[in-house]
């Protein structure tokens, strides 16, 4: 076992949201922004995020880490762009009314397109298809279940044509 991979969670939990450099077995380096460490192996989650191109995961096992060395604290904004690697899309930052307005608009319209609808929960949030089908805010395809996969996968096809449409 390593130093790395002796270190406790809480030592790891310092090293998040930073930019550091990875010195790994074979004199392998990586540099990148601390996503997470995952506690049982000690792998190091890294993002990275080069200009003009798609951000990019690495994962280095812990058992090849011989060294970590921080070159930067991340600020506000890094700690955001961070946290919305992990996030769904949909879920980022609806307000209640948002949330509200987008599910009577779907409601409206799978009524208008003759799909029986109605609300569930505590607070009437989950719409529930022809009682074996629901959808959860945000309304969006993947916030779809049901125990059958054939209208599981029609509903999930007619909501992403009528998002595909709204926007």
């Amino acid at each position: 076992m390593n130093d790395w991979q002796r270190k406790s969670p809480l030592d790891w939990e310092t090293y998040m949201n930073k930019l550091v450099k990875v010195v790994a077995v074979e004199k392998h380096e990586y540099e990148g922004w601390v996503l997470t460490v995952d506690p049982v192996s000690a792998t190091i989650v890294l993002a990275t995020f080069p200009e003009n191109e798609k951000g990019s995961i690495y994962f280095i096992m812990g058992h090849a880490v011989q060294e970590v060395k921080i070159l930067q604290e991340g600020d506000s904004d890094m700690k955001q762009r961070l946290a919305r690697i992990c996030a769904p899309e949909e879920s980022q930052a609806y307000s209640p009314e948002e949330l509200e307005k987008r599910k009577n608009a779907l409601k409206t319209w799978l009524e208008t397109n003759h799909i029986p609808v109605g609300e569930q929960g505590e607070l009437g949030r989950t719409l529930s298809v022809a009682g074996v089908l629901t959808i959860d805010p945000p309304y969006g395809p993947e916030q779809c279940s049901s125990a059958n996969e054939i209208i599981l996968s029609r509903v999930q096809g007619l909501l992403q044509g009528y998002l595909d449409k709204q926007h």
